[in-house]
């Protein structure tokens, strides 16, 4: 699976559980610390940039694990040999 397929189904899966969460659509904190619920697009504007970078994140996070699950599925021969060997246990005390 390459990245774009990857962002796909990322983007996919977000955009599905951001719909199916109740959020709310029009809310922002002032200078001054008050939140205020006429701010629609300053919420919007950082849910998508939060959203943005969370994608990238995940979408190389799989890549990462997809590329360590294919090496390690390439050498099962010699890891499977080192987890035969019994290990020594010594019964002195």
């Amino acid at each position: 699976m390459n990245k774009e397929q990857l962002a796909k189904i990322v983007a996919d899966k977000i955009e599905a559980a951001l719909n199916a969460s109740e959020h709310p659509k029009k809310f922002f904190i002032t200078a001054n610390g008050r939140g205020v619920t006429d701010g629609g697009d300053l919420y919007n504007a950082l849910l998508k940039d939060v959203l943005g970078v969370v994608s990238v994140a995940l979408v190389d996070i799989f890549q990462e694990l997809a590329a360590a699950s294919a090496k390690s599925s390439e050498k099962p021969a010699a890891s499977a040999k080192a987890s035969e060997k019994p290990a020594k246990v010594s019964t002195k005390k």
